[in-house]
């Protein structure tokens, strides 16, 4: 068996020279899995609609190290020109509206984005892997990765789910989610391409975005411990998820391509807690009683709730030696304090501001 600093080593030197294209780059998982390649060796490129993307920022210290181009999950030949131009080994399909509850209210956005933009990433793969000339038998053809998700599973027949489960999506993200894996999946018995799909089951992270719950309460703990506010208003507490650290799930994802025949995988840490155990974890570590200081607003409730998920990922363990280093409770306390710090920070500039007005 190779340890972790070995395999590590081993996957440098397999993977220096290689180049990857991150659709998503400026999200959470973009920016850790550029990180990630970046330090096994990697040219790391990044798709982007334009300069002026605002979360630029998650990747603004890697900026030096990596290379973008511009390119558009709703238009097929932006994205023909940038896999063109960029030539990867492996593609990275991790742009979407990600955010559940949104997809009720811009379901068509949600599909396009989610659904279709899978199948034009596909096609422009497909494309120009079939015009470019210079690509012999032994450079190999591009590898791609698709985003799956737990919410594909929704309304589940079973627990723990794993890469069989029926899906019974819930949402309109679900059911988007539902048609890019089963195109990917399409592509790659139709056209012999190397497609997979990796059916993550909910990863955090201090870079979450702020209306994801987790990071929701993260951010509400903290500045309800430094005085900026009193309350937080959440939904349903009684929500069950299998939640992990994103740093650890994007090693999954590099994990996926590196294999000799492209097969799916469920990610998850296999271990369920509710809202409310995140609520306690995250108030308990400074100090509150959560009790005090969270509200229930049905507002927040879904339309059609998802109510237990929890994976089951034997086979990303025994095929790809892949396993979280990062619990639940750990992950948050990393949020508060990251959120404690940036809170702070804020605050202090405020009250420096307010200084100098005088």
């Amino acid at each position: 068996m190779v340890s972790g600093r070995n395999l590590s080593t081993v996957l440098k030197g397999k993977c220096m020279s290689r180049r990857a294209l991150i659709t998503g780059i400026t999200g959470q998982d973009g920016s850790y899995l550029a990180e990630h390649l970046l330090s096994l060796g990697y040219q790391v490129w990044g798709l982007i609609r334009g300069q002026a993307n605002p979360r630029k920022s998650r990747v603004s210290r890697l900026v030096s190290d990596l290379s973008f181009v511009n390119g558009d999950l709703l238009d097929e030949g932006s994205l023909v020109t940038a896999v063109d131009k960029v030539q990867p080994d492996e593609v990275y399909n991790l742009a979407a509206i990600s955010f559940v509850p949104m997809s009720w209210d811009q379901a068509e956005l949600t599909t396009e984005v989610n659904g279709m933009g899978v199948l034009r990433m596909l096609e422009a793969i497909r494309l120009v892997c079939g015009l470019d000339k210079s690509r012999d038998g032994s450079s190999g053809q591009i590898r791609f990765y698709q985003a799956s998700s737990s919410e594909m599973f929704g309304k589940v027949v079973e627990s723990p789910q794993h890469e069989t489960t029926i899906f019974h999506p819930r949402s309109p993200y679900g059911v988007a989610k539902t048609y890019g894996h089963f195109i990917t999946r399409n592509y790659r018995e139709s056209f012999d391409m190397y497609g997979v799909s990796g059916i993550l089951f909910n990863h955090e992270s201090p870079r979450r975005g702020t209306e994801f719950v987790t990071r929701k309460i993260s951010l509400g703990v903290a500045q309800i411990k430094l005085g900026l506010q009193d309350k937080l208003c959440l939904g349903n507490l009684d929500a069950v998820r299998d939640w992990g650290f994103a740093g650890d799930y994007v090693r999954a994802m590099h994990l996926m391509l590196q294999q000799d025949e492209p097969t799916d995988y469920v990610v998850g840490t296999g271990c369920m807690h509710s809202v409310r155990d995140a609520v306690q974890m995250a108030f308990e570590y400074v100090g509150l009683d959560w009790r005090d200081h969270v509200v229930i607003d049905p507002a927040l409730v879904r339309p059609a709730e998802v109510e237990t998920l929890c994976a089951d990922p034997s086979r990303a363990r025994v095929e790809l030696g892949w396993e979280p280093s990062v619990g639940f409770e750990q992950l948050m306390h990393m949020m508060v304090e990251s959120d404690l710090q940036h809170a702070s920070r804020e605050r202090d500039f405020g009250d420096l501001i307010l200084a100098s007005s005088w």
